[in-house]
């Protein structure tokens, strides 16, 4: 006979809730495990709905010993005869019956059938060389396991960063992708012309459409009274659609075809080239990554690219103008140099074909592969690398997450057949990659890094370069914040140099998402603080700021489409005298209907929705508890003072720059 007492049981108090977002109620039924230190209990059964913005709490019995509490296993089953919907989660509350505190297992996800068991942990955030326990340190293995079978790389074309091995958006599950608020942006009076194939008739019939559309648009309006004027062509370059490739040289190429002699007429009287270039008051911008390209097919024409070198000066005001236009690379009596003493008519044709070659290098490197692209890779590596409980998955994903989405879209569309490259853009989907792998190959790391980039390129001290003074200061603040989030977590050099993960996640983003280009100057590997906290910033400001200045700078400078031709339909003039008045400019320009598609695509990813997220204004609880509540409030007090300041700056100049003033910066590469 048995002289065994009764068996112990532990009870604890189990609370659920379900999320207030709409729709985050599920008819499925819930089955929860505790999993502690020294055992599991069986799964229960929940009896309660699942239903939205609702807490429910039952009791869990078990005779196993669990010792401390360390997870939540969570499956979701659908119900037999009911639709099968996601739940989105907001937390689970676990308390043991005897004790008053209970331990707090943040979710704020979507739980679906598919996913089978997933497990919660509590919301502290650690480094893995801090975890004391196997069990926690298995379990983050066990995540990163679990993502790489389902986050994979893949290359989308050749010499490119690699994405996502994802082709639908089915594929990314319920928590990577998002609905985007659209604005009801007017596209109507775009609408209607996709059978007009043929060159505009005037500039009149371009005005038409453009006083429909630019009614509202301050800055589309300045653009059509400037467009021809060599102070404005200086200022796009500064301040445009494209900002970041002007830079200073010392030196002029040897490939341009000029001399001391011929730009003297252009340079201060009292001066000189030579003392110009010393100065550094010499400016270029340089195509070269188009030759070669071959053009596309629009409309049954053949269209036309250049790879132009163009010489810029800027006087003691500080105003950039353009001082010489070479169309190709190679110099030759065929190619000849364009100057400001030219017909007025030549002169405007090279300017217009400095601007299609910037509407080019602007949509494919400063935009798709500078901020989407990179984003994306960003974005992979930290799925693959970083459990969530990592701070710096905590940190990034609400900056990158949404890259995935955008970019799987773009490639299925844009970037696609008959998509508006392929339909409407001068380089066509096959000139795109090549010009995509060109500018992969041409990338830096350094080019990515505000300070860095403003330096060499040597335009951070010019008064009217709206972007490189917001660009820095939006760096700094960044900069601030992201060194005191790593200060929160990195006590000191050795710490991150101890930290597999993210090392992991450093080698991912070289390796794998730009196939170990070395010329790129990636860093392989973390050493110090300051080195990671530099690259966590680059990365948020260049899915957030870099993409702002880039993006929503589009329809603005383009809605007159002579500004920034998205393709040319007759070749580069190959002597001086081609063209004798303005409107012979026409016939160069893209048909009507080519015209309006480019425009409407350009309307739709150049306007904020309702869903838009100003920078570092976190939704996420996380941001808000603890030491990081802290540096919130600090970056947004500062970021709040910035906005205060451009606005008060943009009030008194011609032409206000707000695209970098942090709210209109949206948090992520979101459109």
């Amino acid at each position: 006979m048995s002289n065994s007492g009764p068996v112990e049981m532990e009870e604890f108090e189990v609370t659920i809730r379900t999320s207030a977002m709409q729709l985050a109620g599920s008819f499925s039924t819930l089955y929860l495990s505790l999993i502690g230190s020294q055992g599991e209990s069986p799964a229960v059964q929940v009896e309660h709905h699942l239903l939205t913005d609702l807490a429910h709490s039952l009791v869990v019995r078990t005779t196993e010993k669990l010792g401390k509490v360390l997870l939540v296993r969570l499956r979701l089953e659908a119900f037999p005869g009911f639709p099968d919907l996601d739940w989105h989660c907001q937390q689970v509350e676990v308390r043991r019956c005897n004790l008053h505190d209970a331990e707090v297992f943040p979710f704020n996800k979507w739980l679906r059938s598919a996913d089978g068991p997933v497990e919660l942990r509590n919301g502290d955030v650690r480094l893995v060389n801090l975890e004391k326990l196997q069990q926690l340190k298995d379990h983050r293995s066990r995540e990163l396991q679990d993502r790489q079978l389902i986050t994979r790389w893949s290359s989308y074309a050749a010499g490119i960063p690699r994405c996502v091995d994802m082709s639908s958006l089915k594929l990314l599950g319920p928590n990577l992708t998002f609905t985007r608020k659209g604005p009801g942006t007017n596209l109507s009076y775009f609408q209607g012309f996709a059978d007009r194939q043929e060159s505009w008739g005037s500039f009149e019939e371009l005005d038409r459409l453009f006083f429909h559309n630019a009614r509202n648009n301050a800055t589309a309006l300045y653009v059509r009274s400037h467009w021809m004027e060599d102070n404005f062509f200086g200022y796009q370059c500064l301040n445009g659609c494209n900002p970041a490739l002007v830079r200073q040289i010392y030196n002029i190429p040897s490939n341009m075809a000029v001399n001391a002699d011929l730009l003297h007429p252009f340079l201060p009287q009292e001066s000189s080239l030579e003392e110009e270039l010393k100065s550094g008051r010499v400016f270029l911008l340089d195509y070269e990554v188009l030759e070669g390209v071959s053009a596309n097919i629009i409309n049954g024409k053949q269209q036309y690219l250049a790879a132009p070198l163009c010489l810029l000066h800027v006087d003691q005001e500080g105003t950039l103008k353009p001082i010489a236009i070479q169309l190709q690379q190679t110099p030759g009596p065929q190619n000849p140099v364009f100057l400001p003493s030219d017909s007025k008519a030549d002169w405007l044709l090279a300017k217009m074909w400095v601007r299609s070659s910037d509407f080019q290098y602007h949509q494919l490197i400063s935009h798709f592969l500078r901020t989407h692209l990179l984003g994306e890779v960003f974005c992979v590596a930290t799925l693959r690398q970083l459990p969530e409980v990592h701070p710096l998955h905590q940190l990034l994903m609400t900056h990158i997450r949404t890259t995935m989405q955008i970019n799987i879209q773009a490639r299925a569309s844009l970037l696609a057949p008959n998509g508006v490259f392929d339909q409407s853009i001068g380089c066509g989907l096959t000139g795109a990659f090549a010009i995509l792998a060109r500018g992969a190959s041409r990338l830096r790391y350094s080019s990515l890094c505000v300070p860095d980039d403003l330096r060499d390129r040597g335009v951070a001290t010019l008064p009217t370069c709206y972007y490189a003074q917001d660009a820095q200061r939006v760096w700094t603040i960044l900069f601030r914040f992201v060194s005191g989030w790593v200060d929160l977590y990195y006590h000191s050099d050795t710490d991150v140099q101890l930290d597999n993960e993210v090392q992991h996640w450093i080698s991912d983003i070289f390796a794998e998402g730009f196939q170990g280009l070395t010329e790129m100057e990636l860093p392989q590997s973390f050493e110090s603080k300051a080195e990671l906290s530099k690259f966590i910033t680059m990365v948020i400001f260049s899915c957030s700021a870099q993409h702002s200045a880039v993006n929503f700078t589009q329809l603005d400078f383009n809605l007159w489409m002579p500004n920034c031709p998205a393709s040319m339909s007759q070749p580069p003039p190959q002597s001086k005298g081609s063209v004798r008045e303005e409107k012979e400019l026409l016939v160069y320009l893209p048909d009507i209907n080519a015209t309006c598609s480019v425009l409407t695509i350009l309307a739709l990813l150049s306007q904020p929705t309702a869903s838009y997220v100003p920078l570092c204004q976190y939704q996420e609880p996380f941001f808000y508890t603890g030491a990081h509540r802290g540096l919130v409030e600090k970056v947004q007090k500062e970021l709040k003072s910035l906005t205060a300041m451009i606005e008060e700056r943009n009030r008194i100049i011609a032409l206000p720059y707000p695209y970098l003033s942090p709210n209109h910066i949206e948090n992520s590469v979101a459109i």
